[in-house]
């Protein structure tokens, strides 16, 4: 596949082999979340953003896989750094608890486990975190982040978002406040309040109308006042929130928003924690979405793209005591920690958070000029973008007029489509993705 001048091109969608494949899928697999019957074929030829389906069909993919594949398919940049690497058995170690290495500690050429921890550590030096606790995924690295702040704080209050999305596991359910299908029937972490997540990227406290400002003051810090609350600061374990919320529906906070969050740590001293699973790991433009913002996040959860999970904080908010934390499968295989280590280094030596800067405006820019019929807004930071559309039943089915037309893309929210393109994309893949796309809102209307 020559990446410069791939296009999309589908005969049937989804295939007959495609079907064949989801119904063998269903034979075995719970119910869960399936988007579309689209049926990667990984023996077959993939780059970018391009991909190869089942039936030979080949797609855009505009998902990122959830933000869990930021170099898109086969990136060569990376391919060639693992190239060199001899797979052995096991090739999957008990992660943080056991040590692993490739060589003498100034000879090794294949990053490990400690290699993506002294990576991470690196891009959050500015918050002054120092600290890795490696896990498996997004869901544990928020549990971990809990964890460490209940006992850091020896608090047992917590407050969420409304239209947050934490993760599937029981404590991280405690703080979703988007779907009620992922709550229902489940026990929950007592004690979590909840506050509204800014809903206008422009707001000020004087203009805010998602209910987070109102009487001269926040909720946030109605909730926590020491005369008028109903919640002790002293005893608030942690704040946790999406710096942009990515199941709620893409919204983007307001600065004001922001602020507010900022100065009432720096007053109460509670610990702040940044979700980063989707849209960290430079998707924004920078390496955290919180680097946007004046906030400074005491713990930050990290997944996804990493293909491990992982906790980051300082030292002082970590357990000292043995035991306290551990993870048998923590920071995956061998090869996991090394592919999430590699994408960092590809990602700062190619420049491309500079590139899902510019690749981010030009999409907006191009979607803004069709003026499609039933959009009513564009936004994102980066290559976190989102298309907002009048109806729910409109959103659902542009998703699948494009699908038709070769390019995959994901909702959230209650009406929002999100595109997440590899961070290398190109000036011409966005252009083809936007044709693409305005053709489907076309057709629909």
């Amino acid at each position: 596949m020559d990446r410069d001048t791939a296009t999309p091109t589908v005969s049937d969608m989804p295939g007959e082999h495609a079907r064949e494949w989801v119904e063998y899928h269903h034979e075995t697999a719970a119910p869960s979340t399936y988007v579309y019957d689209f049926v990667w074929d990984y023996t077959a030829d993939a780059e970018g953003p391009f991909c190869t389906d089942v039936d030979g069909n080949v797609l855009m993919d505009f998902t990122g896989h959830v933000a869990a594949a930021p170099l898109g398919y086969n990136n060569p940049k990376l391919m060639e750094r693992l190239e060199g690497f001899d797979l052995v058995d096991p090739l999957k170690i008990a992660g943080q608890d056991f040590y692993a290495a490739s060589g003498p500690l100034d000879e090794h050429d294949f990053p490990t486990p400690a290699d993506l921890m002294d990576r991470l550590a690196d891009v959050s030096s500015h918050y002054d975190m120092d600290t890795v606790f490696l896990s498996n995924s997004g869901a544990e690295a928020v549990e971990n982040a809990l964890k460490i702040c209940y006992d850091q704080q020896e608090g047992k209050y917590a407050v969420t978002c409304e239209g947050a999305f934490h993760g599937r596991t029981l404590g991280a359910l405690s703080l979703n406040r988007s779907k009620e299908v992922y709550r229902r029937e489940f026990p929950e972490i007592p004690s979590v309040h909840e506050m509204p997540y800014c809903t206008d990227r422009s707001c000020t406290a004087e203009t805010c109308d998602c209910g987070f400002f109102s009487q001269d003051s926040s909720k946030l810090r109605r909730m926590i006042d020491s005369e008028t609350g109903y919640v002790n600061a002293d005893e608030l374990a942690y704040v946790i929130l999406e710096p942009l919320q990515g199941e709620g529906g893409y919204r983007i906070p307001s600065d004001a928003f922001m602020q507010e969050l900022a100065d009432l740590r720096e007053e109460y001293g509670f610990n702040l924690i940044a979700d980063e699973i989707q849209s960290g790991l430079g998707r924004s433009g920078e390496w955290w979405t919180a680097d946007h913002y004046p906030i400074e996040p005491d713990v930050i959860a990290s997944a996804k793209g990493l293909r491990v999970g992982a906790t980051i904080s300082r030292e002082d908010v970590f357990p000292a005591e043995e035991s306290r934390l551990s993870s048998t499968w923590g920071a995956g295989d061998v090869l996991s920690s090394a592919v999430g280590a590699l994408t960092i280094d590809v990602i700062r030596d190619y420049d491309l958070m500079a590139n899902a800067t510019e690749r981010g405006r030009q999409t907006k820019e191009l979607l803004a000029d069709e003026d499609l019929p039933g959009v009513v807004d564009v936004r994102g930071l980066g290559l976190l973008l989102a298309v907002e559309f009048d109806t729910k039943e409109r959103r659902d089915d542009v998703m699948e007029a494009a699908m038709k037309r070769g390019l995959l893309t994901l909702g959230c929210g209650y009406k929002t489509l999100r595109l997440l393109p590899p961070l290398d994309v190109t000036e011409r893949e966005i252009e083809l993705g936007v044709d693409l796309l305005a053709s489907a809102v076309e057709h629909v209307a």
